[in-house]
């Protein structure tokens, strides 16, 4: 009886370590399929799950992944080349719209100086001001087909970015500088808070001047007459300003390719796409909210040191 008491135990005991070492097996598969989905999804490769063990179902697990990270690829392969092909096509008609519209302005330019020999009238005032809405709605149109150009060509993921060591103080400033007299005619006082000590990173001054820039062009659409802008020491950069054109659903739209909100007449709706688009490309992290009246964009980027 005690022999077979023994024997049991044995039996029971080898189970045990039997399923431990099957669990120890599961668990080292799974960490193999989790740290290889990871990589295959944050990188543009071709490889497939591998799995060191021989667990039946794990490797099952993992053929279904593989199957479906086949339709994964396939699918960003169609999205990629579906993208590219839609900026081609953007830039190509934006550059064959381009021709006439100048041969447009220019004959509108023709028009009002024919116009202004002709004493005037009550007929020549008329004709005058129909000329002054087409100039307008051309000017808003030539402006749309350059950000059309401009955004197919600048935002091509196969643009490469040549980094260098940049201050954003300086940068900020400069940026600033540039948008001061727009701001000033717009009757906005801007109010600058810009950290003493020298915020240094690694970024594309280019892109990130267009950024700084675009940001302070839709200061100048949205706002009621203020502009906060602030750079913290930990390198956030905040622009703030009263904005009662605009409500919390259309502040999280104004990262959308081509959107517009009424008080923004002369808009294309490109400006904050491409600040985004950049600024994820610098791997940085740009957003908008919407609180008490008040328009607030937020922008960082990583490898900040002061």
């Amino acid at each position: 009886m005690v022999f077979d008491m023994d024997i049991l135990a044995i039996v029971l005991i080898c189970i045990i370590v039997i399923l431990l070492i099957k669990i120890y097996l599961m668990q080292k598969a799974a960490g193999e399929i989790g740290e290889g989905v990871s990589q295959i999804l944050t990188e543009k490769t071709n490889m497939l799950l591998t799995i060191s063990g021989h667990d039946k179902q794990m490797r099952k697990l993992a053929a279904g992944l593989n199957t479906e990270l086949r339709r994964l690829r396939m699918m960003r392969c169609r999205y990629e080349q579906g993208d590219l092909r839609l900026r081609e096509a953007v830039a190509n008609l934006s550059h064959d719209i381009r021709t006439p519209l100048t041969a447009v302005c220019g004959y509108l330019e023709l028009m009002k100086q024919e116009l202004s020999r002709i004493p005037e009238q009550e007929e020549t005032k008329a004709i005058a001001r129909y000329l002054e809405i087409m100039e307008n709605r051309t000017n808003a149109l030539t402006q749309l087909t350059e950000e059309l150009f401009r955004y197919a060509v600048m935002v091509s993921e196969t643009q490469e970015v040549v980094l260098e060591d940049v201050v954003l103080n300086h940068v900020l400033e400069e940026s600033i500088a540039v948008y001061y007299a727009i701001i000033k005619e717009n009757k906005i006082t801007p109010v600058i808070n810009i950290s003493k000590n020298q915020i240094k990173t690694r970024l594309n001054k280019n892109m990130l001047s267009r950024i700084l820039g675009n940001i302070l062009g839709n200061a100048v659409k949205y706002s009621d007459g203020d502009l906060q802008i602030t750079l913290a020491d930990d390198g956030e950069m905040i622009f703030a300003n009263h904005a009662s054109g605009l409500d919390e659903i259309q502040a999280g739209r104004l990262f959308d390719r081509f959107y517009t909100v009424q008080t923004a007449s002369k808009s294309t709706g490109l400006g904050l796409s491409i600040a985004k688009q950049f600024t994820e490309q610098l791997g940085g992290t740009i957003d908008s909210r919407y609180r008490e009246g008040v328009l607030y964009i937020s922008l960082r980027f990583p490898g900040i040191s002061k």
